[in-house]
């Protein structure tokens, strides 16, 4: 039978994987390379500045490498003369450079003394001339943090060696080049950093999950503590991944530390996504710069247990806590819920990281609030996470998710439906779930994740493309699982005071009957036993006896 194009794709797939596998080997050692290159400016500065004047490095080297792309591309097509005019960069998405603003100028000028000034100086210019990047990158940093200007030559010699535009046989994918070093690097500071380190990167496995849970193919996407901006990067990739259009999505996020905005302003960038963090950073609470925002999406992971975050007479008659008899004043945990509530839009719907704290607590009539929120039907579905996921903390989290609509929908693009939930919640117990990658973390894998999103899906009544046996459900309707998941009523919830913790509600696994009768079973373990006794009693004869003859004992 004639092989067809995609089989014929499959089998070249096939035979590259071998080769692809070295490559990868390849682009992790120099990833290593690269962070122990980073990590020789330790006694410079802090850990915690580091990361910025890495990754401010890389991102200038990325945005050259495609200027000189664009300029290239201009010479070959006969426009030689237009290679600094902007529009012509602009048109394509590129960022103009002037001259001393290049990355090679930046390489050759690597080992002069005053090379901390050229590199302040060339970020400054790329800002200046393009609107897109106005408050995102740092400001006189690099004089400002005196480093070593042989440590720092070092890091640019090691980043000149990265080639951001071509990726595999020639193919231009940048993004996956540049991106993989910015995830790589996010993820090792905030392992490196220590307490703080989870303000502004969340596992990459728990952003998968939520973006798989919640599915934002269109509309408005929100993060209302957007960090580094990981939660949009892989909103985004989950569109293009379901052959989706990223242009069908807007993207609002804010951010109060400034060297976190400026970060996500620039890890956005190169990726070529739009995003409205507002003007400046600032305080979610205080200064809230989405105002009148209606999100269809919001996805975040709000810092854990935040004490301090407001007066103790300032937001307490804030209209995000409107219609809520008590308004939260412990914690932030339930200032955080309360203001993404405030945000959804009729059919919206939200997935956050919070500590697990917040499913059970009573203090300071944070109870009562949780009371209100499920009696007014928003809980969706909550689940238990396993533990040593994040990098800076052992506390264990859980996964919220909250909609304003529960009736039966039918969307306008086509893909998904949704039975009537209302009265219902789902829980899912995923505390064992994951493996190790090291001696003290744990990962969620594609298969757990798989798992978890077609679980919520197939109870939500969505038709599920892979209908495979993928994990526990291994039939293309919900059913619950002991141990596992439990569709539980409004009644269930009440039952258990209003606690969301899915343990009360799953259950234990059912222990699978091996075949055994109960009295040949009890037979065997019986006879087990009082041999194992016998022994024992040996072994206490020799060892006395070895006691007497070293003159102890009777």
């Amino acid at each position: 039978m004639a092989r067809t194009p995609a089989d014929q794709n499959d089998v070249k797939q096939k035979a590259s994987r071998k080769p692809a596998a070295k490559k990868d080997a390849k682009k992790q050692s120099f990833e290593q390379t690269l962070w122990a290159t980073a990590d020789k400016l330790r006694g410079s500065v802090e850990s915690s500045e580091y990361k910025h004047v890495v990754l401010s490095l890389i991102f200038l080297k990325f945005i050259s490498d495609k200027f000189e792309q664009r300029k290239q591309q201009m010479i070959d097509e006969g426009q030689g003369d237009y290679v600094d005019m902007v529009e012509f960069y602009t048109m394509t998405n590129t960022f103009y450079l002037p001259e001393d603003a290049r990355w090679d100028f930046i390489a050759k000028n690597a080992k002069q003394d005053d090379i901390a000034v050229k590199i302040d100086t060339a970020l400054h210019t790329v800002e200046k001339n393009n609107k897109a990047l106005r408050g995102a990158l740092p400001d006189n940093y690099f004089s400002r943090l005196g480093l070593d200007a042989s440590k720092l030559a070092a890091l640019i010699d090691a980043i000149n060696n990265i080639d951001t535009i071509v990726g595999e046989e020639g193919s231009a994918s940048e993004t996956d080049i540049v991106g993989r070093v910015y995830e790589y690097f996010l993820g090792n500071f905030a392992a490196t950093e220590g307490k703080g380190g989870g303000e502004f990167y969340t596992p990459k496995c728990v952003v998968n999950l939520l973006a798989e849970m919640i599915e934002p193919y269109h509309g408005k996407i929100y993060d209302p503590c957007c960090g580094s901006g990981g939660m949009f990067v892989q909103s985004v990739k989950f569109v293009e991944n379901h052959q989706g259009n990223k242009k069908d999505i807007s993207i609002y996020g804010q951010e109060q530390t400034s060297t976190t905005y400026k970060l996500a302003k620039m890890n956005l960038a190169i990726r070529g996504i739009s995003a409205n963090l507002g003007d400046v950073p600032a305080d979610t609470f205080f200064k809230d710069q989405h105002p009148d925002l209606k999100a269809d999406f919001i996805i975040a992971n709000p810092p854990f247990n935040l004490k301090e975050w407001r007066g103790p007479d300032e937001l307490t008659d804030d209209p995000r806590w409107a219609g809520y008899e008590t308004p939260p004043t412990g914690n932030a945990n339930y200032g955080w819920i309360l203001h993404m509530i405030s945000k959804l839009s009729d059919n919206g719907v939200a997935g956050f990281v919070l500590a697990n704290g917040s499913m059970s607590t009573n203090t300071k009539g944070e109870g009562e609030i949780r009371k209100q929120i499920i009696e007014n039907d928003l809980v969706d579905c909550m689940i238990a996470l396993p533990g040593q996921l994040f990098y800076t903390t052992q506390i264990p989290v859980c996964l919220w998710f909250l909609t304003k609509n529960k009736k039966a929908q039918t969307f306008s693009d086509g893909r998904k439906q949704h039975r009537n939930r209302q009265g219902e919640t789902l829980f899912i117990d995923a505390r064992n779930m994951g493996s190790m990658i090291s001696r003290i973390h744990k990962e969620l894998t594609a298969d757990d994740i798989a798992e978890i999103a077609r679980t919520y899906h197939l109870w939500r009544g969505e038709p599920v493309a892979d209908s495979s046996d993928v994990g526990r459900l291994t039939s293309d309707s919900y059913t619950d699982i002991p141990g596992f998941c439990r569709s539980a009523s409004l009644d269930d919830i009440k039952a258990n005071d209003y606690v969301l913790t899915p343990g009360r509600y799953v259950g234990a696994a059912e222990i699978e009957d091996d075949g055994e009768l109960f009295e040949e079973k009890m037979q065997q373990l019986t006879q087990t036993l009082f041999q194992q006794m016998a022994e024992a009693q040996e072994l206490d004869t020799v060892i006395k006896q070895n006691l007497k003859g070293l003159g102890y004992g009777e």
